[in-house]
C-alpha cells in the first residue's frame, strides 16, 4: 500500500511521501535508545511541563489539524476537531496524574518482615522504547493515548502510522518536537507494514502496542513472542447494545444513532449489534430506522454532514459484500443497503455507503460475525435477558457493550455475564483518560489510559531492604 494521502470524498491522490530507506530507520532507532538513558532520569515535573506544552499546541492547531485528518481519512470536520480537542485533555490528564500512578507501592511492613525484610516497595521504572503500529480510524486519539502516558512514564517512542494518513503522522512527530521534548523521544516512522518485523527485532525496542485488525494483531503479536517481549493489543469489535423493557426506548434509539454512525461508522467500540427485548422491539427499531434515514451523507468538510465517506474503496466493497450476503439469505433492509445516489460536485467518485438498517440476521450470515466496519446496523430481536446475553456473546470479540435498562437487577447480571471489557448503561461506549480501556476474546488483549495504561509499559521492580549494620 503506498504511503499517500488519498481524499475518501473524492479519491484524488494530494499527496504521495516515500518509505524511510533502512539508514534513516536505523538512526532514529538508535536515536530513541540514545533519548532514553538520558529522559528516563528526568523527573514528572518536566515530562509533564513539556506535554502540557504539547496539549497547548495542539489546541492552537486544532482547525489545520482537524481539516487534515478529514481530508485524510473522511471523518466529518466537527468529529475531527472533537478529537483533536479529547487529545489535548488526555495530555493533560497524564501530566497532571501519572506521578500518583506510578508512585511506589509498600505493602505492610508486617506482611514483609517474615521475608527478612525491614522494608520493601514497588517501583515502576519506565522499559525503553516502544513501537506503536497504529490505524486510520482515530488518527490522533489513537497514538495520544498511548503516547501520553509512555511519555508521561520515561520510554521513548516510534509511530509506525497506517500508510494512508502521512501528514497526521508526521504532524505528531512534529508537535512533540515543538513542545520541546528531547530529539530521539517521539519519532514518525513514514514506513510499510512490511518494514515492521524488523523493527520490531532490533533488540533496541523492548514492547510494542497494536490499535488494528486481528490478522495485524496476530502478525506482530506473533514476532514480538518470538522476541519475548510485551505487547499490548486493541483489535476489532463487534459490540452490542441491548435495550430491555424498562429502557427510555426514545433516548435509545437516538442514542444509538451517534453510537452506530460514529467515525462514519468506522470505529472498533461503535454499537454494532442492536438486540432488542421483543416487548419494545417494534418501537425502537421504528424510531432507530428513521433517525437513520433521516442522516445528512455528503462532503465531511461540510459542517451539515453527519456521515462521511469510509476511508478507502476497499472499506466500502468489504461492507457491500456483508450486506449483499446478509439480503441474499433473507436479511432486510430497513434503509440503506446502497451507495448514495446523486451527491454531485466530485463526491460520486467518493467512498460513500448510506446509513443502513439490517432486521432478520441469522448466524449463517456472515455479518453475524464479522466486524462490520461502516454505517450499517444489524437489529435483533430476544424474548427476555437470557437471550439477549446469548446473542451479545455469540461472538469472537469482546470490547464493549452498552446495556439500556433501568433494573438493578439487569445491571448486575449483565456486568456479570457480557463477555466485554466495557459494560455502560443508558449511555454509549466512550474512552476516557480515566477509564482502562481493551478488551477480551479476540478483541485483543492489555490495556490503555488510566493508571493501567500507563502501567503496561513499565517494569513493576520489587525493592526489598535487608537488616542494616546496625540491626539486632
Amino acid at each position: 500500500m503506498p504511503i499517500a494521502t488519498v481524499n475518501p470524498a473524492n479519491g484524488e491522490t494530494l499527496r504521495t511521501f516515500d518509505a524511510l530507506g533502512e539508514e534513516e530507520i536505523e538512526r532514529r532507532i538508535s536515536a530513541a535508545a540514545s533519548t532514553f538513558r538520558t529522559y528516563r532520569t528526568t523527573g514528572f515535573a518536566e515530562r509533564a511541563r513539556l506535554l502540557n506544552r504539547a496539549a497547548d499546541l495542539l489546541d492552537e492547531d486544532q482547525q489545520d489539524i482537524a481539516r487534515t485528518m478529514t481530508t485524510e481519512m473522511g471523518k466529518p470536520l466537527a468529529a475531527a476537531r472533537a478529537e483533536a480537542a479529547k487529545c489535548a485533555k488526555a495530555m493533560r490528564w497524564y501530566a497532571a496524574h501519572a506521578e500518583r500512578l506510578l508512585a511506589d507501592e509498600h505493602p505492610d511492613d508486617a506482611d514483609v518482615k517474615d521475608s527478612g525484610a525491614t522494608k520493601a516497595l514497588v517501583r515502576y521504572r519506565p522499559l525503553g522504547t516502544v513501537l506503536a503500529v497504529m490505524p486510520w480510524n482515530f488518527p490522533l486519539w489513537q497514538v495520544v493515548r498511548f503516547a501520553a502516558p509512555a511519555l508521561m512514564a520515561g520510554n521513548t517512542a516510534l509511530l509506525k502510522h497506517a500508510s494512508n494518513v502521512p501528514q497526521t503522522a508526521l504532524y505528531l512527530g512534529d508537535l512533540f518536537s515543538r513542545a520541546g521534548f528531547p530529539d530521539g523521544c517521539f519519532q514518525t516512522l513514514l514506513v510499510g507494514s512490511g518494514a515492521i518485523e524488523a523493527i520490531l527485532r532490533d533488540p533496541r525496542i523492548v514492547a510494542a502496542t497494536l490499535t488494528g485488525s486481528e490478522p495485524a494483531g496476530r502478525s506482530v503479536a506473533s514476532v514480538a513472542g518470538d522476541e519475548i517481549k510485551k505487547t499490548v493489543l486493541e483489535l476489532g469489535g463487534s459490540d452490542p447494545y441491548l435495550v430491555l423493557p424498562s429502557a427510555d426506548v426514545a433516548k435509545a434509539a437516538e442514542t444509538a444513532v451517534t453510537a452506530r454512525v460514529q467515525n462514519n461508522g468506522q470505529s472498533c467500540i461503535a454499537a454494532k449489534r442492536f438486540i432488542v427485548h421483543t416487548d419494545v422491539y417494534d418501537e425502537f427499531a421504528e424510531r432507530f430506522t428513521a433517525r437513520m434515514r433521516e442522516l445528512t451523507v455528503g462532503d465531511p468538510l461540510e459542517e451539515s454532514t453527519d456521515v462521511g465517506p469510509l476511508s478507502s474503496e476497499q472499506g466500502r466493497s468489504d461492507i457491500e459484500e456483508l450486506v449483499d450476503d446478509a439480503v441474499g439469505q433473507g436479511a432486510t433492509a430497513l434503509c440503506g443497503g446502497r451507495r448514495p445516489a446523486h451527491l454531485g460536485g466530485g463526491l460520486e467518485r467518493g467512498w460513500f455507503y448510506e446509513p443502513t438498517v439490517l432486521a432478520g440476521i441469522t448466524p449463517d450470515m456472515r455479518i453475524h460475525r464479522e466486524e462490520t466496519f461502516g454505517p450499517v446496523a444489524t437489529l435483533y430481536r430476544a424474548a427476555d435477558l437470557d437471550e439477549a446475553l446469548d446473542i451479545a456473546n455469540d461472538t469472537s470479540f469482546g470490547l464493549s457493550s452498552n446495556v439500556w435498562t433501568r433494573d438493578e437487577a439487569e445491571m448486575d447480571r449483565c456486568v456479570r455475564d457480557l463477555e466485554a471489557g466495557g459494560v455502560f448503561f443508558n449511555g454509549m461506549t466512550a474512552s476516557h483518560p480515566a477509564l482502562p480501556f481493551g478488551g477480551v476474546k479476540r478483541s485483543g488483549y492489555g490495556r490503555e489510559l488510566a493508571g493501567h495504561g500507563i502501567r503496561e509499559f513499565c517494569n513493576a521492580t520489587t525493592v526489598w531492604y535487608g537488616p542494616g549494620p546496625d540491626a539486632r
